[in-house]
């Protein structure tokens, strides 16, 4: 169910299928509500989002709160890291901010996981599902949960920037030499670099950097995020 989810959320054609899919993902993660934020900043003061989420009509007014928002300890760890940030009461408690959590725990925002990536042009996607039960003990189960959510956030943001950034804001279809479309392709397959280079006649050293050059072309901060991206561009099949 849920690596279906991930082809469909790519597949999103406007804001309502967008956000239906996004709402699917999380409850088959065992999550009520979600909220997928994309950012692009236009200076330092001056940035522009697009948020979509299925946040409860009587919380939507603490959920704007800009002071919140600067005591958020989970906002915050997110406007500065890439890394998932896993969250309860305790989280709060040491920011000082169990105010904060208070307050959200009497709409169902008691544990949540939280990611943002971090992409070039000044471009920022943040997701995060969110419930009012506590997080899976058990630290195997919870792994796959973070690597479920990051692996879908990959696939969400390619949508979310396709779908609600103004075309002038988007970067242009690249032009990747033969070899890097060859390494993307076969790194499409789920080959290693090694095996990437075996394939190609080439050292690894020479695929890695085919990859990473590809990465850089298309605006991406990861192999996985440039194979999507060249998908939906149409530069490899």
């Amino acid at each position: 169910m849920l690596s279906g989810g991930y082809a469909a959320v790519m597949q999103a054609q406007s804001r309502d299928e967008f956000r239906e899919e996004i709402v699917r993902f999380a409850h088959g993660l065992g999550f009520d509500t979600v909220s997928a934020m994309t950012v692009v900043d236009h200076g330092l003061s001056n940035s522009e989002f697009f948020v979509v989420d299925n946040t409860p009509d009587a919380y939507i007014e603490a959920a704007d709160n800009r002071d919140q928002a600067r005591r958020d300890p989970v906002m915050q760890h997110c406007k500065r890291q890439s890394v998932p940030i896993v969250w309860d009461q305790k989280t709060y408690l040491e920011h000082g901010a169990t105010d904060i959590w208070e307050h959200m725990s009497g709409f169902g925002y008691r544990t949540g996981i939280a990611l943002a990536l971090h992409l070039p042009e000044g471009r920022h996607f943040q997701l995060g599902v969110d419930r009012d039960q506590a997080l899976p003990h058990d630290s195997r189960e919870l792994q796959r949960i973070v690597a479920d959510l990051q692996l879908f956030a990959v696939h969400a943001q390619d949508a979310a920037l396709r779908l609600f950034l103004p075309s002038a804001l988007q970067i242009e279809r690249p032009a990747l030499t033969p070899r890097e479309l060859e390494a993307l392709r076969w790194t499409m397959e789920g080959k290693t670099a090694w095996e990437v280079g075996t394939i190609l006649g080439i050292s690894e050293r020479t695929a890695v950097l085919h990859v990473n050059n590809a990465m850089h072309k298309l605006g991406c901060v990861n192999k996985h995020q440039a194979v999507l991206k060249a998908l939906r561009l149409g530069l490899i099949h």
